[in-house]
């Protein structure tokens, strides 16, 4: 599983159409087409601009914004529990760009704690949750190959 880093690359995937939805969290992809892509190829071997997606694979970003969590311990926690969960998930992904985004913020009076194991569960029953739904709903893009 590769990671997403730049701004073109989260851009282009937020671009991209979105998957899944739960409660706090939205699922974006988009996909690969082959093995290097983006939107901009036909260009980049004029001007020498890099590929977005370099490698045919399943790549992953997180996406916790300031504004649904104060803390930066907080977005950092939902980062560890987005990546770690993705891991879990990464073969049964399909070979595209995913964006995981936070989209509503956690209730500060339920989960006081800004690291609390509450808050820690609570995050990752949802994430599982969403990949799930983005599992089962994308039956018709190509699965990471070596899976079944």
């Amino acid at each position: 599983m590769q990671r997403l880093k730049t701004r073109s690359q989260f851009q282009a995937v937020l671009a991209g159409s979105t998957v899944a939805r739960t409660a706090h969290f939205a699922l974006h992809c988009v996909a690969l087409d082959g093995p290097a892509v983006s939107n901009e190829a036909a260009v980049s071997a004029i001007t020498a601009k890099p590929v977005l997606f370099a490698l045919s694979d399943v790549w992953l970003g997180a996406m916790v914004a300031k504004r649904w969590a104060k803390r930066a311990v907080t977005r950092n926690a939902i980062k560890r529990q987005i990546y770690s969960l993705s891991a879990d998930f990464a073969a049964t992904l399909p070979v595209a760009a995913h964006v995981v985004r936070l989209r509503a913020a956690f209730d500060r009076q339920q989960f006081v704690s800004a690291t609390s194991e509450e808050l820690k569960m609570a995050v990752r029953q949802e994430l599982q949750q969403l990949f799930a739904r983005a599992v089962a709903r994308s039956p018709g893009l190509v699965l990471k190959e070596g899976t079944p």
